[in-house]
């Protein structure tokens, strides 16, 4: 019997290895340039016209670059992404706060073991749900796939418009029943302090000069409607302190 423990024991965690796809340190800078390339192509693609108009009027945008299946946990899938929300009176978009994304349904449309996501909040609650711990799509807040293709054929109610791609395809992809959770580690390691998202999001009590690609290219997308001006050049000051990287046993299993 102890033997067949300890067989069982090494056998989950061998597994646990295996799905785990951050296999090297992570570096919160490399995720923040990573969403920027992903809004960047996928709001500039053809198939993706729904989701530039929703840009222009976003109340806050949600980023993962990578959703890998098995990232959390076996069977399951996750990634890490950031949140930006638009300031009416400011006139741009806030910091990033970090979140995971977990139990997410690939299914099987997709065949493929990772995907990109753009979640555009369309309301102020859906703004207002990301300054909790966590959040359960379509329970906390609704959620519905974004169009892809030729054109919208209504008009959405949900608080959250959800946009994937994946190996090159462009699908619509359901995010109802997974959970959205604060990344504190993250947040930690970027702006050197222990800070809550509304630190960052509301009152801007931190900030990087890494931040500012992303935040432009979020926000010539609300000046384009009006003056068809494109994204702006990539930024290539960052001059502030050094970034400490995520090592891999930083990461806990998530469990929904």
């Amino acid at each position: 019997m102890p033997q067949l423990l300890a067989l069982m024991l090494f056998l989950a965690f061998a597994g646990a290895a295996q799905a785990n796809p951050f296999s090297r340190e992570i570096d919160p800078q490399d995720i923040i340039d990573r969403a920027q390339a992903t809004v960047q192509n996928m709001a500039t693609h053809p198939e993706y016209e729904a989701l530039k108009a929703d840009l222009r009027d976003a109340r806050g945008v949600v980023i993962f670059p990578r959703v890998a299946r098995g990232a959390f946990l076996i069977g399951g899938s996750g990634g890490i992404g950031v949140f930006l929300a638009w300031d009416d009176e400011r006139g741009d978009y806030s910091p990033v706060g970090f979140y995971s994304l977990g139990s997410v349904s690939f299914g099987m449309q997709f065949g493929g073991d990772a995907a990109e996501v753009v979640m555009v909040a369309r309301t102020q609650d859906a703004v207002d749900s990301m300054f909790g711990s966590a959040i359960r799509l379509g329970g906390d807040a609704s959620v519905a796939a974004g169009p892809v293709g030729a054109g919208r054929s209504a008009t959405p109610t949900a608080d959250f418009l959800s946009y994937s791609r994946a190996r090159g395809a462009y699908l619509g992809m359901s995010l109802s029943g997974s959970r959205m959770s604060v990344r504190d580690d993250f947040n930690e390691a970027y702006y050197g302090e222990s800070v809550r998202p509304v630190h960052i999001i509301e009152t801007r009590r931190v900030d990087r000069e890494g931040t500012r690609e992303l935040r432009e290219t979020l926000a010539a997308f609300r000046s384009d409607a009006a003056s068809g001006s494109e994204a702006p050049a990539r930024d290539q000051g960052r001059d502030m302190a050094p970034v400490e990287s995520i090592r891999p046993d930083n990461f806990e299993v998530e469990s929904f």
